[in-house]
């Protein structure tokens, strides 16, 4: 059974409840996609830094306690990273030898039954025009390392809120955002490549790639366009994150 959320959580839910509220119109739909009864994660695409908050918006209004998977430097910023603590969110030690304790946790979170949220992209789409990117593999793994569900959510229409790459977001008019929760992506194939053994990148690869072309066709079908054949590879392209 999933874990309640603290007074903490709700009480400081319900004024950036309200305030998102007042600022968009919600075109939400999918959410009977949302498991009830298992841990799960949920994927969604990356084009502003509201999405976390809008993501975060519906699910918790669909009776969701999300913990997100957040940069460490962010867990010590002044205000930021008490809220983060208080939201018992999951700090990323990149490129450290801690990098591993973020998958740990985050199964320790499943395997306990509740979700966590995750943007497998692993940063803002560098494409320019905004289609879901090559994904890190990260969600694979933990997907395939406890049997979790892996629910898609794709969203479009924060980045009318708040541009990619901008710090000042435009509230008004109320912006529509979109968010469509679809079925657990299908990953029976590569888990019965691993049962009983160890994940090999190659499974991790084509597991990700199988997760990001399903939140990219849903992406295309919120957009009613059409999206590039192949998606924007930052490593192909030796881009930092």
């Amino acid at each position: 059974m999933a874990t309640a959320p603290s007074r903490f959580y709700r009480n400081a839910a319900r004024p950036l409840q309200a305030l998102m509220t007042s600022v968009t119109r919600k075109d939400w739909h999918g959410a009977e996609h949302l498991p009830s009864d298992t841990g799960y994660i949920a994927v969604s695409n990356h084009v502003t830094y509201a999405d976390p908050i809008t993501l975060a918006h519906f699910l918790y209004n669909n009776g969701q306690v999300v913990r997100f998977l957040a940069k460490s430097s962010l867990f010590s910023a002044p205000v930021i990273g008490a809220a983060l603590r208080g939201f018992d969110q999951i700090p990323v030690y990149r490129g450290t030898a801690r990098a591993k304790e973020a998958v740990d946790k985050g199964v320790e979170v499943l395997e306990r039954g509740d979700m966590i949220a995750m943007f497998p992209e692993g940063t803002l789409t560098r494409d320019p025009d905004l289609w879901p990117m090559a994904g890190r593999t990260g969600v694979a793994r933990m997907a395939l390392e406890t049997g979790v569900p892996v629910i898609p959510v794709a969203q479009w229409g924060a980045h009318r809120l708040l541009g990619r790459y901008e710090k000042v977001p435009h509230p008004f008019p109320r912006k529509t955002i979109t968010v469509v929760a679809g079925p657990p992506v299908d990953l029976d194939e590569f888990r019965a490549r691993v049962a009983g053994g160890k994940v090999d990148t190659e499974t991790l690869r084509a597991a990700t790639d199988r997760i990001m072309a399903t939140l990219t066709s849903m992406v295309a079908e919120i957009r009613g366009e059409t999206p590039p054949e192949k998606p924007y590879d930052m490593r192909a392209k030796g881009e930092k994150r």
